[in-house]
């Protein structure tokens, strides 16, 4: 099959991952926009409705890491395989719940299942495309589903929340987790990993999950108990590296400056892009007065552009500039496009003050995450493929907690700081705050990366995996 058809085969195979990787992003945002409903259905309380989404969060980021590391070691379509056959039976669970604690359980375990199945996908790619320019294209077509996802999210949720109910937002994921499953077996290369003969630091392995648990969980519900507590246990965590045989996060990936300099990059670019959405949500239905399915659909050209951007030119444009110009100059448009939406206001209207810098942003992000996506990747081995795609993973997890949080309470704060002002103006005034804050993210990201990133960082290769068989001929 492989064999006789091996272009045909590998984009297949490739196509299999990014569904299966746009699956489980947008399950991050889908959800969001069905939280009424949820709460009316199952009786939430405020405080509980919030476990709905930090449950997943808190897991998905906590076992990023530990999963990338897993399919290094145990094979990364095994890892793959089993964490999409549990997202996908726990979101038929969580589409089933008539109980609120049913349903935070099975969001947990959506989240333990996604991080399984998205933290190797980026090391299978660049394993799986060695030739520079294909990988690129590649890493195009998954930055997509990365950049799109959560935006795609928002409109698939308000649309099956209002025209079914919010059960579907997860029995969606029942036909393509299925299909997935079918396929991924079939075209989608088995590897083997030496195992646990090569060691498995399982101490790094319980301080980094608490760390990054207890960090999203800190960020997400201001908790600076779990906060210092995270930062203790990354501390400890980082010695621990230091000192194992065999470590989880070898910190020798931290000497090479593409990936260093990305990983940083990450977090705060996510940490402006995905608060500018969640700000946007609100500004759309708080202050325009959009419904849940119009505030949706509004983000749509978002998706669209970036579709064009990635998987049209930003491959080429890499080719010929290299990653680190396309990725500043990508970033310096979303700048331009935050620093428009720092103008809207009570009289705004979504056609003259939001969609031209949501136009502007698309283009911008579109070219600049599968520079970074690539760029995190750079020099890495094969060997550590796997951890190096769950970190970066990560940063990006721990970016959209941050930026979330952080923009949330400053615009709150800056809305109830004008109490006494129009409850819409008000409002308006937050979220001006925010997008300016959200700007500053993106250009600490830039001064990063033009101070961090080397300008021609060497053209990589991984080396073919050991011991790689096709499905159905081991």
């Amino acid at each position: 099959m492989a064999e006789n058809h091996p272009t045909r085969s590998r984009g297949l195979a490739l196509a299999v991952l990014c569904a299966a990787s746009l699956m489980v992003v947008l399950d991050s945002s889908i959800v969001a926009v069905a939280l009424p409903a949820i709460q009316a259905d199952l009786g939430f309380k405020p405080a509980g409705l919030a476990w709905v989404v930090t449950a997943y969060l808190v897991a998905f980021g906590g076992l990023l890491l530990i999963s990338g590391r897993l399919g290094d070691l145990f094979g990364r379509r095994r890892v793959f395989l089993g964490g999409l056959g549990l997202f996908t039976t726990a979101s038929l669970v969580a589409g089933l719940a008539t109980d609120a604690g049913v349903l935070v359980v099975s969001r947990f375990a959506q989240g333990v299942g996604g991080a399984l199945a998205s933290a190797v996908v980026l090391g299978m790619i660049v394993t799986m495309y060695p030739e520079p320019r294909a990988r690129a294209k590649a890493i195009g077509v998954y930055s997509f589903t990365q950049a799109a996802g959560a935006s795609i999210g928002l409109i698939a949720g308000g649309a099956l929340t209002q025209a079914l109910s919010w059960h579907w937002t997860f029995f969606v994921n029942l036909p393509i987790g299925v299909v997935a499953l079918v396929l991924a077996v079939r075209v989608v290369e088995a590897d083997r990993g030496p195992g646990l003969r090569a060691g498995l630091d399982v101490l790094g392995a319980v301080l980094v999950t608490a760390a990054v648990m207890l960090g999203v969980y800190g960020i997400s519900s201001y908790a600076w108990g779990a906060l210092v507590a995270a930062a203790v246990l990354l501390a400890a965590f980082v010695v621990r590296q230091a000192k194992a045989r065999t470590p989880l996060l070898p910190l020798r990936l931290f000497r090479i400056r593409a990936v260093t300099g990305a990983n940083l990059v990450m977090v705060l670019m996510v940490a402006g892009m995905l608060g500018f959405q969640f700000v946007t949500a609100l500004y759309l239905q708080q202050v325009l007065g959009l419904d849940a399915l119009r505030t949706g659909v509004a983000f749509l050209p978002v998706p669209l552009v970036i579709a064009v951007a990635s998987l049209g030119f930003a491959d080429k444009l890499a080719a010929r500039l290299g990653p680190r110009t396309v990725l500043l100059s990508g970033l310096g448009l979303v700048i331009v496009g935050l620093l428009l939406l720092t103008r809207v206001s009570v009289a705004g209207s979504y056609f003259a003050d939001v969609l031209p810098p949501l136009l502007v942003m698309g283009l911008g992000a579109g070219a600049a995450i599968p520079a970074l996506m690539g760029l995190a990747m750079s020099d890495v081995a094969a060997a550590d493929a796997g951890v190096a795609s769950g970190l970066i993973n990560t940063t990006q997890q721990v970016g959209a907690a941050l930026g979330t949080a952080v923009l949330a309470s400053l615009a709150a704060s800056r809305t109830a700081s004008l109490g006494s002002a129009d409850h819409r103006e008000a409002l308006a005034a937050g979220f001006r705050l925010a997008y300016g804050v959200s700007a500053g993210f993106l250009i600490a990201a830039v001064a990063l990366g033009a101070g961090v990133l080397a300008r021609r960082p060497r053209p990589t290769a991984l080396p073919a995996e050991p011991e790689v068989c096709v499905a159905g001929q081991a």
